[in-house]
């Protein structure tokens, strides 16, 4: 698991007006370090030519300088359209350095109306970025995104290349040369393609993901490292531009050894979702520097922006599928329903849990036929084996607006008292409740002493997982809940919710559309405090309807701030119990015990039975690093 974070200064590069050839965009930057400063090449489009025909907007490659990596400077154009393969345009460079030469691959437009066949790869050399020596045009078909490996690969350069990039079958592919002149010669192509099968790197999921190359391979312990744009639904209205990585073997680079599931990074910022061409995020560079992959990359089809991941995290996520992090209680399920127990026939699921009184004490949802949920009780003094486990419901539907069920519980102390917020549903909207008892009574298990229960959100309004933050924060009371698709909360004076109810949605964290969590978020276990912020885990639902789980570390301060949030899946379905139930393909927590520094999750798996998971906080904490 890992984070990413888009840099504060983003973005690095936006259109200026007082320059005419990049007025409209800069965007697609390839970075390259030269001695102590960074030197990024970058398409720059003009506005449309409206005194030549024909009224285009004309793109070229501009070069600028930083000394910081961040801050660029000296803005210039570098190569421009000045030869009958690029007349119309030269798009999306990238840039590699090998031996004293700079090979700068980039898209040249032949011919107007824009169509394949004239829509190719060139390359130009230079050997100080700020003259080119030659340009010359690389592949005869219809091919982009090309990029040099920076070593030779068994005594030969190597590079990937995206082929048909502009039909629905677009390939990423490999290619070595001999020498560097066979990366211009027809004849050296002519003979590539007749193989070209044996060329593909197999990295498509679906018939409709479009590949192309984002940065050049950058050289790391595990494999050549490679990100690369994988666009989901491409040529539908649903369209998503996805960033992702790959690992390929140092000697072999046609084998893939590791590579993420799904995309990292997704549109999701103002500048990123408006401009020339809305909702895109387009790899187009990357550094290692500092212990960490910087990920550069086009925003909306006019800016230039970074991101960074720590690169130890995403290379330990990209080659340990199993997520070995994360290890499963060999005895799962914990909890299943038991035959004769009526009240529990459908499922026993998503359970809260807390620690009191050295045991694990576990509040279940239990559903009976026709889909009525009351809470069952048990407890454990190690974590994973139950000690005992009631006949009977701890706590039933006692309202109106829960007459259906209670459903989904998390349990958390607050100054001294123990509230149960859950599901209240009427059979017809799910609303949040909360409910309270004495810990002495909750020990004592005089569950007559459960306060009646309020709903506290609107009626008439979707509203779900929900949890108290256990700290007043500046003499309010946080109340997380879920607001359709989003993480929300609301601050409330007291914790008297005969007189508070909660009337707003602060938005906390929203559905990342064409991720894992892209359908819905929702809270699962009630944020547990760290020296580093507030630990969550949450649920994400993605398109194909699979509940995983991510985590969030919020401001000790202010828990409204997002610091940092999981990439990638904490874990998601995998065992039977998970993958298969009621609901397919879920793992749904709703508590988190700490105990001796580890973490045990406690989960519903496939809408049917309980597990139990447990991770090292500090390994936990560790991938929550920025």
């Amino acid at each position: 698991m890992f984070t990413l974070t888009r840099s504060e200064h983003n973005p690095i590069l936006s259109p200026l007006k007082t320059h005419p050839w990049e007025a409209a965009a800069a965007f697609n930057g390839c970075p390259i370090i030269k001695g102590t400063e960074t030197h990024l090449v970058y398409r720059a489009m003009s506005e449309p030519q409206l005194l030549k025909e024909p009224h285009i907007r004309m793109s070229v490659i501009g070069h600028a300088v930083s000394k910081d990596g961040l801050h660029y400077e000296d803005r210039k154009i570098l190569i421009q359209p000045d030869t009958d393969f690029d007349r119309y345009g030269c798009e999306d460079p990238r840039i590699t350095k090998h031996g004293d030469m700079y090979y700068i691959f980039y898209t040249a437009l032949g011919g107007f109306p824009f169509a394949a066949e004239n829509i190719k790869v060139a390359v130009a050399l230079s050997t100080d970025l700020k003259t080119i020596k030659e340009k010359h045009l690389v592949t005869p078909f219809n091919a982009k995104a090309m990029a040099l490996f920076p070593d030779t690969i068994n005594g030969k350069m190597g590079a990937l290349v995206t082929v048909n990039p502009d039909s629905n079958t677009a390939d990423i592919c490999y290619a070595e040369f001999d020498r560097p002149e066979d990366m211009w010669s027809k004849e050296y192509w002519d003979a590539w393609w007749k193989n070209i099968e044996s060329h593909k790197i197999h990295i498509r999921r679906l018939p409709t993901d479009h590949l192309e190359i984002g940065a050049p391979p950058l050289k790391t312990d595990k494999g050549w490292l490679v990100v690369y744009s994988h666009i989901q639904r491409y040529g539908h209205s649903d369209v998503t531009f996805g960033i992702e990585t790959l690992l390929l073997d140092l000697k072999n680079p046609r084998q893939i050894i590791g590579r993420t599931k799904g995309p990292f990074m997704v549109p999701d910022t103002y500048y990123e979702n408006t401009g020339m061409v809305p909702h895109i995020t387009f790899p187009s560079g990357a550094l290692i520097r500092d212990e960490k992959l910087e990920v550069y990359y086009g925003a909306a089809d006019t800016y230039c922006a970074i991101a960074t991941i720590p690169l130890d995290n995403l290379l330990r996520s990209i080659t340990d599928e199993r997520r070995t992090h994360i290890k499963r209680f060999p005895g799962n399920p914990i909890i299943a329903p038991r035959p004769g127990m009526l009240w529990e026939t459908d499922g026993t699921i998503n359970p809260a849990a807390i620690d009191l009184g050295d045991k694990t004490h576990i509040v279940y949802r239990a559903v009976a036929a026709g889909n009525y949920s009351t809470f069952g009780y048990a407890s454990s003094s190690d974590g994973f084996s139950i000690d005992e486990r009631l006949d009977k419901p701890i706590y039933f539907p006692r309202a109106d607006f829960e007459n259906r069920g209670c459903e989904d519980p998390r349990l958390m102390v607050v100054e001294g008292r123990l509230y149960m917020t859950y599901t209240g549903y009427d059979g017809s909207t799910p609303r949040v409740a909360i409910s309270s008892i004495s810990v002495d009574d909750f020990l004592k298990k005089k569950w007559s002493g459960w306060s009646m229960p309020e709903a506290i959100t609107p009626p008439g309004v979707v509203n779900k997982d929900a949890a108290i933050l256990p700290e007043a924060i500046k003499g309010k009371y946080m109340v997380f809940h879920r607001v359709h698709e989003s993480i929300c909360a609301d601050f409330v004076s007291s914790l008297d919710f005969t007189k508070e109810r909660i009337n707003q949605c602060i938005e906390i964290i929203a559905p990342r559309r064409g991720m894992w969590d892209g359908g819905k978020v929702g809270i699962s276990s009630p944020p547990v405090k760290t020296k580093n912020g507030w630990l969550m885990l949450y649920h994400g639902v993605s398109w194909s309807t699979t509940y995983r789980v991510g985590a969030v570390l919020l401001d000790l301060e202010d828990p409204t701030i997002v610091i940092a949030r999981t990439a990638i899946p904490l874990f998601e379905p995998e065992e039977e119990y998970e993958r298969k139930g009621i609901v397919p393909n879920v793992v749904f927590p709703c508590g988190m015990v700490v105990r001796g520094g580890t973490a045990y999750i406690y989960y519903g798996g496939g809408d049917s039975v309980i597990g139990v998971a447990t991770i090292k906080m500090t390994a936990l904490l560790d991938m929550m690093r920025t």
